[in-house]
């Protein structure tokens, strides 16, 4: 499993809360890795 970075969650509460402000559910962010991802939503990020 991929884990995801600090970056990886920074940028996507950055990106939760622009879709906020004009009207966008971010309803998942997917990190993807060599035969493998992890889900930002799934790890309670989102």
């Amino acid at each position: 499993m991929v884990e995801p970075s600090k970056e990886d969650i920074e940028v996507t509460k950055r990106l939760v809360e622009a879709g906020k402000i004009i009207g966008i559910d971010v309803i998942d962010h997917i990190i993807v890795g060599d035969e493998t991802y992890t889900s930002l939503k799934e790890k309670g990020h989102i």
